[in-house]
């Protein structure tokens, strides 16, 4: 009996995932850079002793995106993705140029907010969907994920090391060059879109999805738990870990690393082998256990160090897993809804997590940003732990069972 071809991605597929792929790390690189650095930057501005300001700053670009993501991905599906995105990037680059000019917190967090009005998470991702087939579109879906994993995780390392050598104006100045360089890569690398059918999918129907629902708090508690812990953790390392900001890369490499080392066999096993929910739970519990883990013994180096390498670990691991069970669930006719209302939602995630671990932070110390971390990684859980397990790949013909 002969065994049927296989169908591999086309060309025109993998140069899509590869260049989407791209334009969301060169543009999230540039909003991630400042996380290790800025809490510290900021004292030396003015206004910058504020912590509630000082989150307001870090997590004001995810207040603009929440209010636009929605509205940037209909605004696709009438214009069409690829002006939509390049409008986007634009409204990015004006941004950065604004804080990069700026002299004081107040003006940079009105930066931050340009920055976040460029909001194409939804656009890009639908053009995603445009651009590939439904046997394919998870490896997609699951590329974007890693590579906003990789981005965080580079922009760990690297940050210190550019702080100290161009100053908090030069990487405001990196994140303009790097978008214009995804304006680039859209409109030579990205294949040309097919024609947008029209939606057939409604927002009410995602948002009685419980299933949809799950993954959009849960992409949400990420972001705000990610968000919240850098308003803290380079403080931390100065004055418990006793490490100068130029020097944190000697704790983020080792620790970037070693997470990859860990993260790379879990995701293939979780996509491979159809254990995305167990590989999912196990990265949300590890979560957990850092938050608690920063409250208990988040006061000298090794400890930190131990603790940030295992939430690299966790963060990347879902950050690449849960674009790919999303893309899995949502409805054919309701894709690009289901992709706003996650994208927002995550939006909501980065503002809130500024915001809160500032006000938190300044009103009751590092240990309730820990616990509070810790208490809605916990909920998560219990939400995740009753989703339905995704549905099993199907075999390729003639491939052993």
């Amino acid at each position: 009996m002969s065994v049927p071809a296989r169908d591999p991605m086309t060309r025109e597929e993998r140069r899509a995932g590869m260049g989407l792929a791209a334009i969301f790390a060169l543009r999230m690189l540039g909003l991630f850079l400042i996380l290790p650095v800025f809490a510290v930057h900021a004292a030396t501005i003015p206004g910058g002793g504020d912590l509630t300001l000082v989150g307001l700053a870090i997590g004001a670009y995810g207040l603009t995106q929440a209010c636009l993501q929605i509205a940037y991905g209909a605004a696709s599906d009438r214009f069409g993705r690829k002006p939509v995105i390049v409008f986007g990037l634009v409204l990015f680059v004006l941004g950065s140029v604004v804080a990069a000019l700026a002299d004081g917190i107040h003006m940079i967090i009105v930066g931050r907010v340009l920055q976040g009005a460029g909001a194409i998470s939804a656009a890009v991702t639908a053009l995603a969907a445009d651009l590939t087939r439904d046997q394919h579109r998870t490896k997609v879906m699951a590329m974007i994920g890693s590579s906003i994993g990789l981005v965080f995780a580079l922009s760990m390392v690297a940050a210190p090391l550019l702080y100290a050598a161009v100053g908090m104006d030069g990487i405001f100045w990196l994140t303009a060059v790097l978008a214009a360089g995804a304006i680039g890569v859209l409109l030579w690398a990205v294949p040309v879109a097919p024609p947008v059918p029209r939606a057939t999918g409604r927002l009410i129907d995602v948002l009685r999805d419980g299933q949809l629902m799950r993954l959009n708090f849960g992409v949400f508690a990420l972001h705000l738990i990610q968000t919240t812990m850098w308003v803290m953790v380079p403080s931390a390392l100065v004055s418990g870990g006793g490490l100068p900001v130029p020097e944190h890369w000697k704790v983020y490499l080792p620790a970037v690393l070693l997470s990859f080392v860990v993260m790379v066999p879990a995701v293939i096993v979780a996509e491979r082998h159809d254990k995305l929910k167990p590989v999912f739970n196990a990265a949300i519990v590890l979560l957990a256990v850092v938050q608690i883990g920063l409250w208990l013994f988040g006061d000298g180096l090794i400890p930190l160090a131990l603790l940030l390498t295992l939430f690299f670990i966790s963060f990347n691991v879902l950050e690449a897993t849960q674009p790919s069970w999303i893309s899995r669930i949502a409805p054919p006719g309701s894709k690009g809804t289901a992709l706003g209302v996650y994208n927002t939602l995550q939006s909501i995630g980065l503002f809130l997590g500024g915001v809160l671990g500032g006000w938190l932070g300044q009103t009751f110390g590092p240990a309730a940003v820990s616990l509070s971390c810790a208490a809605l990684a916990l909920l998560w859980l219990a939400l995740a732990s009753t989703m339905n397990p995704p549905p099993l790949r199907a075999a390729p013909a003639g491939a052993p069972r």
